[in-house]
């Protein structure tokens, strides 16, 4: 039996927080946020809007807590996530999985209170497919597994999109495959960077199956189409071609930085395109917001 080191309440209280993975809740939040505007979102709805982004925060807390539990063995092995509450035995496992199903439960009837049953179904398809599809099959199994598991980190926009209108559009889509493309170059970067901890853990991740160069190939590839795909609200009506602008330079260089990694067959220059990848995702994200705020003020 897997025995926990006793602490506190209130330390207690503050492990089972990181369990959810804040910071990351944070970044996938804000890629809700655009949608507000996109589908014509009023002062109106906006404090429904919002709740619905809390309900949203409480499925990805889910989805991290459940991860949490299911993977505190090989978590174990990886110097990057042995000290999380889980494999340092600071928090029992049941606990975790109590926890993670309780969210489960809140985040969908909450979703289904102040947006619809259609949000709410969304939510807790983004936890089911997060849990099972790809902690439990896709992780362990295939090299693909980020790239397909990446859906799942991808749905607020569509969880928003479906409390307000009902339906989805292509704004909440485009948001989507935003994310959904970001997310393998993202993490392939800290894959290639931590790659001898992957393959103690088990993981069959991409660079530990093809090489560093054919991963570092492969997400130049989804650099140069997330970049394309940012461009698609000016076309649409969406946004602006000022905000094209900043994608089309944003995009550059994030893709810049990719090339940088493959001809520097470095590591640490890998590192720094899972940084730069972070701060990409908030300026393309932080310029839909921008463009919506002067689109609104000048009239």
């Amino acid at each position: 039996m897997e025995q926990a080191v006793a602490v506190p309440l209130r330390l207690q209280l503050r492990l089972w927080w990181e369990m959810t993975r804040p910071r990351v809740i944070v970044l996938v939040l804000f890629t809700g946020l655009p949608v507000f505007g996109m589908v014509g979102a009023t002062m109106a709805n906006l404090g429904r809007g919002l709740l619905v982004l809390f309900g949203a925060a409480l499925a990805g807390a889910a989805s991290s807590t459940l991860n949490a539990w299911l993977e505190r063995d090989t978590d174990a092995h990886m110097a990057r996530t042995r000290n999380r509450p889980l494999p340092a035995s600071f928090v029992q496992p049941n606990h975790a999985m109590v926890l993670g199903s309780l969210l489960t439960v809140v985040s969908t009837a909450f979703l289904w209170w102040v947006g619809s049953a259609f949000a709410a179904a969304v939510g807790l398809a983004t936890i089911l497919f997060y849990v099972f599809v790809y902690t439990i099959w896709l992780k362990p199994r295939t090299p693909q597994n980020i790239v397909i598991g990446g859906a799942a980190g991808a749905t607020t926009p569509l969880i928003v999109e479906a409390a307000l209108t009902g339906h989805l559009s292509w704004a909440s889509w485009i948001l989507f495959l935003i994310v959904f493309l970001w997310t393998p170059p993202h993490f392939w970067a800290i894959a290639i960077f931590r790659l001898e901890e992957y393959g103690a853990a088990g993981f069959p991740m991409m660079p530990n199956v093809v090489g560093e160069e054919s991963t570092r190939r492969q997400s130049l590839v989804y650099a140069i189409l997330l970049t394309a795909v940012t461009l698609l609200p000016a076309p649409l009506g969406l946004l602006s071609w000022g905000y094209a602008g900043v994608a089309l330079l944003s995009g550059a260089w994030f893709t810049w930085w990719v090339v940088k990694s493959m001809r520097a067959d470095d590591r640490r220059v890998d590192y720094q395109v899972f940084k730069v990848s972070i701060a990409y995702l908030f300026l393309v994200f932080g310029a839909m917001l921008g463009d919506q705020v002067v689109r609104a003020v000048v009239g």
